[in-house]
């Protein structure tokens, strides 16, 4: 896969959801399911404690790379040094989210042929990580704010790629999209922690379905 592949199939996709805290067998069972409703791009984060260690995170990464193989794009999230970037290059990871805008992360990202998608809030935060390679805004955190606020920083920084994380669910995802962001981040919406704990991943399924298909219509 290559930069360009991964950035089309972010901005066709356009709903990544994120996965934090799960097992190596729930995060498979939990892929699996919303690969089943149409969920093609799917977040690991790392954990800035260390439980699970940044060894664990790059593993479960390379797991997920090598089971879907293109089939469903996986990236690594809540990046925050270079050193988690080369262990996710290594694993296989596709993109890098991170919930700032560090220099040298964004860099050693785009150093590695990877894509780049940092956290940023204010104007200048979102020119700045742009102007050091971004090639993704992740507008963090988003929710408390309303998409009236991806309007207003869209007008004049209409050559930033936005992405709402936070605060987007099936009611008010069509305004995002309207607002002017190209996709969406979106963790509990889809991987509902009771469900997976029950073993639902039918029910899991059926979220993805549903923010799939509400998508489609935007």
């Amino acid at each position: 896969m290559n930069r360009e592949e991964i950035i089309k199939a972010i901005e066709t996709h356009r709903i990544i959801v994120i996965a934090r805290g799960l097992n190596r067998e729930e995060l498979l069972n939990t892929a699996e399911a919303m690969y089943r409703g149409g969920i093609r791009l799917m977040e690991v984060t790392f954990n800035a404690c260390g439980n699970p260690s940044d060894e664990e995170t790059a593993a479960n990464i390379a797991m997920l790379a090598e089971h879907f193989k293109g089939r469903m794009y996986i990236g690594a999230g809540t990046v925050l040094r270079p050193a988690q970037v080369d262990l996710a290059a290594k694993a296989g990871a596709a993109y890098i989210i991170s919930p700032d805008s560090r220099r040298e992360v964004i860099e050693r990202t785009r150093e590695l042929g990877l894509v780049s998608l940092p956290g940023a809030f204010t104007p200048t935060e979102c020119t700045t990580a742009w102007d050091f390679g971004a090639d993704f805004i992740k507008i963090f955190p988003n929710s408390e704010m309303k998409p009236s606020y991806i309007k207003a920083l869209k007008a004049p920084l209409s050559h930033i790629r936005f992405l709402a994380v936070g605060g987007v669910d099936l009611d008010n995802l069509q305004d995002y999209m309207a607002a002017g962001a190209c996709g969406i981040g979106i963790a509990t919406g889809i991987i509902n922690k009771q469900m997976v704990k029950a073993g639902d991943f039918d029910g899991i399924t059926e979220l993805a379905r549903r923010y799939t298909q509400k998508m489609a219509t935007c």
